[in-house]
């Protein structure tokens, strides 16, 4: 069975940095590419970030995040992480990653074959 597990959620200071990981099984990985997408109380899930498959060289990133996130994956853990720096109150969400192999790297949800179960993020003071 394919399992995606989010972890590494929880309360952050902002301005202080954060490091979500997800863990996959059950798929070759490395075929996949990783999508984070994130969902604030009252709004739609949105598009975070992105990395292609392979050796991970191509990042998207919605422009909310540009320069204060970073994207990156590990093959041989079968696990892709994102970096949060610089966090605000807007970055506050439940955070998901899914994966994809009809692409290279794509930002829209509706490709992402498999999604895990979401960790939350909050941001204090």
């Amino acid at each position: 069975q394919v399992q995606l597990v989010e972890s590494g959620g929880g309360s952050v200071q902002a301005g202080d940095s954060l490091r979500l990981s997800c863990v996959a099984s059950g798929l070759t990985f490395s075929s996949y590419g990783m999508g984070w997408f994130r969902q604030a109380p009252g709004k739609e899930r949105e598009f975070v970030a992105a990395i292609s498959y392979s050796g991970g060289i191509t990042k998207w990133y919605a422009d909310s995040v540009k320069g204060r996130f970073t994207v990156s994956r590990d093959n041989a853990k079968n696990t892709a992480y994102l970096l949060m720096n610089r966090t605000t109150h807007a970055d506050a969400a439940v955070y998901y990653c899914a994966a994809q192999e009809r692409y290279a790297i794509s930002r829209q949800a509706f490709l992402y074959e498999y999604w895990g179960q979401g960790t939350q993020v909050t941001v204090s003071s």
